[in-house]
């Protein structure tokens, strides 16, 4: 089973930044999608960005020129560097590896990913 772990997050101020990490068992960046979801309280989790195995990226509009995904395959480990932070950013932030094993990603949804860490909180004020 693949295991996700992530860190990094933290409580910062209006226009801080922060360096999530997520560490992965086995291969796994190297051979699969990988993304960040984020869940903020009585909202749905969303998509925040994805960086295929070939390294192409997608973001989601609200973080688009903010937030950078990057990945270290020899350490096995997703990054996402957050910056210009703002209140509405606060959540629990997941990494999580698709489903596929093509290496593409299909699109910023659940339901296309099937590995899942437990979160780090971001917390923006």
């Amino acid at each position: 089973d693949v295991q996700l772990v992530e860190s990094g997050g933290g409580s910062v101020q209006n226009g801080g930044s922060l360096r999530l990490s997520c560490a992965a068992s086995g291969n796994i960046t190297g051979s699969r999608c990988m993304g960040w979801f984020r869940q903020a309280p009585g909202k749905e989790r969303e998509g925040v960005a994805s960086i295929s195995t070939y390294g192409t990226t997608k973001y989601a509009d609200s973080v688009k020129d903010r937030f950078l995904i990057s990945k270290d395959n020899a350490k096995n480990t997703l990054y996402l560097g957050m910056n210009s932070l703002k209140p509405e950013d606060t959540a629990m932030y997941y990494c999580a590896a698709s489903r596929f094993s093509d290496g593409f990603c299909s699109g910023l949804l659940e339901n296309n990913f099937a590995a899942w860490g437990q979160g780090t909180q971001v917390t923006v004020s």
